[in-house]
């Protein structure tokens, strides 16, 4: 005779799951916007103006670049100081907060460095249909 069936250990909850979640999500969407990342790890090489980082973020529009940088600023993760000379002098930098950011992150863009070819190699066998799901 047996004992009773005892369920298997449930897995630990994702931390992305619990109460505070929500409010995670919220700031891991700010941080994986599509130019977000791009314009943090672009000022990684330091202070820039507005004018280099557009020619450093290929494919980036001025209205995209206006939009991110605002929402960074506003989040912490980047200051905008005014200089006031003629013509007027605007550079943005990371603040402390975003140079963590950029640390925490890296690894990220690296692996997607690493990794393009063989994403590229999944799609197209996906899109070729020879998917074995």
């Amino acid at each position: 005779m047996t004992g009773p069936a005892t369920a298997a250990p449930a897995a630990p909850a994702s931390p992305l799951s619990g109460p505070s979640g929500c409010r995670a999500r919220e700031v891991l969407d700010l941080v994986a916007g599509k130019w977000s990342l791009a314009v943090v790890d672009t000022l990684g090489a330091g202070p820039m103006r507005f004018s280099e980082l557009k020619r450093a973020i290929g494919g980036i529009s001025q209205r995209m670049l206006t939009v991110t940088l605002r929402g960074l600023e506003r989040d912490g993760i980047l200051t905008r100081t005014v200089y006031a000379v003629m013509p007027p002098n605007v550079t943005y930098e990371l603040t402390t907060m975003g140079r963590t950011l950029l640390e925490a992150t890296r690894p990220v863009v690296q692996w997607s460095l690493e990794n393009i070819a063989a994403i590229d190699a999944a799609r197209a066998e996906f899109d070729a249909g020879t998917n074995p799901s």
